[in-house]
């Protein structure tokens, strides 16, 4: 399976595009020992968010690494952030610039369309599918695109990046009340940072698939790893940290949840 997927009850899909971590053994002989350690996998997301089943919501999450595929990319690789400096559709290095592919193994268009074919495709056949399935049984739903980067890229932002970053590319992708009861979870708390349509805006799938318009209504939350793990390898899982965070993360899915039934 080129993902993992379980069909919930209630309106809202968390989408989870970067926890992949396999790496096909033909792609893989391209690489380099860089590609290997994952550093930019968003690690764990899949077990800090595991109360979702108990909640009635659907999930899909990535098997393969965002080093094969980048499945918030859009398939044009077209730059989401024009100006800005950001990885593409097939990433050629991480994002401390470490090249991720041997002299000469970079994938052509060719390799990148059998990519799109065979790992692109098949996830976001499924993530519209289950929209579509969710969007007849309630009359709208909620897509949440589920994030974590580490709190400081120098390539891509300065210092250390706020806790929690929603994106809803600046409006576009849900109808206001979604993220003003979202976020007013979040502003109620004093532990953790938080930015709207900050740096991260929101990604392929957050700007594509958000149609209010349509009763479809998308976020994104990119958080910093630091809220839940340690940002180094071997990248552990701080169950002190994240015990903290998930309280927060079960409101605000909830909240959503909620508001799109009203």
């Amino acid at each position: 399976m080129e993902y993992q997927f379980n069909a919930g009850s209630i309106p809202l899909l968390v989408s989870m595009p970067h926890v992949g971590t396999d790496i096909p053994d033909d792609v893989a002989a391209a690489m380099t020992p860089a590609a290997f350690d994952k550093q930019d996998t968003d690690w764990h997301l899949a077990r800090l968010y595991d109360f979702l089943g108990e909640m009635g919501a659907s999930t899909l999450s990535a098997r393969w690494s965002r080093y094969v595929i980048d499945l918030n990319r859009p398939p044009e690789n077209t730059n989401l952030y024009p100006g800005q400096d950001t990885t593409g559709l097939c990433p050629v290095d991480t994002f401390h610039r470490e090249p991720l592919y041997l002299e000469g193994r970079v994938p052509d268009q060719a390799e990148v369309e059998r990519r799109l074919r065979l790992y692109w495709k098949p996830y976001h056949e499924r993530l519209r599918a289950e929209l579509d399935r969710l969007l007849a049984l309630h009359g709208a739903v909620v897509l949440w695109d589920a994030h974590s980067i580490a709190s400081h890229v120098p390539r891509f932002f300065e210092g250390k990046l706020p806790d929690l970053n929603f994106g809803t590319a600046d409006g576009a992708s849900c109808a206001p009340g979604l993220s003003e009861a979202v976020v007013a979870r979040a502003l109620a708390q004093e532990r953790y940072s938080v930015a709207v349509n900050g740096r991260f805006k929101g990604g392929h799938i957050t700007r594509f698939y958000g149609k209010p318009d349509a009763s479809v209504h998308a976020i994104q939350l990119e958080m910093c790893q630091s809220t839940y793990m340690d940002e180094q390898a071997p990248y552990g899982y701080r169950p002190d940290r994240a015990d903290q965070v998930r309280g927060l993360l079960r409101e605000m899915t909830r909240a959503a949840a909620d508001w799109v039934r009203g």
